[in-house]
């Protein structure tokens, strides 16, 4: 891969991440164009579901690509790269909640959640609004579980089959904490009269 004054070719902004792969099997300099593909999108998502710092989020996002480095000779490439290094992300994220001893919980009553109908989808409102700064707020107070999926299948776009693959968790445990946690989402804008 040849880099001309520091910029990437139109050949390498259109290698796969299975090429990529392959070539820092080959030469771990191009272990950067891994970096450069991620760098932004793991930060964000790491940023997101743990509401940390700049500093702290950068200083995981460091042991992921670390871990990735150390382990990309036992990458499958029968699976997708990307749900890799996001599970690599979503497991040094956990690490570092159990370092700091931190809990993130959702003190939202469970018998407020079976009140409401399971049939309601506000998936469509979710979407509209899910950059804005009320709705990352109300992100913050939802429990771990519920704002990770949704980080992953709203700010992400994966798909359910690939936060299952990330989070190692079935395809109706994603749909079920998906459902609930767009449920509890709704409650949260309604108590605390966002307008999203």
């Amino acid at each position: 891969m040849a880099v001309k004054n520091g910029k990437k070719t139109k050949e390498e902004k259109e290698l796969s991440d299975l090429e990529i792969v392959e070539n820092v099997k080959k030469d771990l300099n191009a272990y950067r164009y891994v970096i450069e593909r991620y760098e932004s999108k793991l930060l964000r998502y790491i940023q997101r579901i743990l509401y940390i710092s700049t500093e702290d989020a950068e200083d995981i996002l460091q042991e992921v690509f670390l871990k990735a480095y150390r382990n990309i000779n036992s990458y499958n490439p029968k699976y997708s790269f990307s749900n890799w290094i996001y599970r690599i992300a979503h497991n040094e994220a956990i690490s570092f909640l159990r370092k700091k001893k931190i809990t993130i919980s959702n003190t939202e009553d469970e018998d407020i959640f079976d009140r409401i109908p399971s049939e309601e989808d506000i998936e469509d409102d979710f979407l509209e609004s899910v950059k804005s700064s009320e709705v990352r707020d109300i992100l913050s107070k939802l429990d771990q579980k519920y704002r990770e999926v949704l980080v992953l299948r709203f700010f992400e776009e994966k798909e359910y089959n690939e936060i299952s693959e990330i989070l190692h968790i079935s395809s109706g445990t994603v749909a079920s904490l998906i459902s609930r946690g767009k449920e509890k989402f709704k409650i949260l804008i309604q108590k605390y009269g966002k307008n999203i």
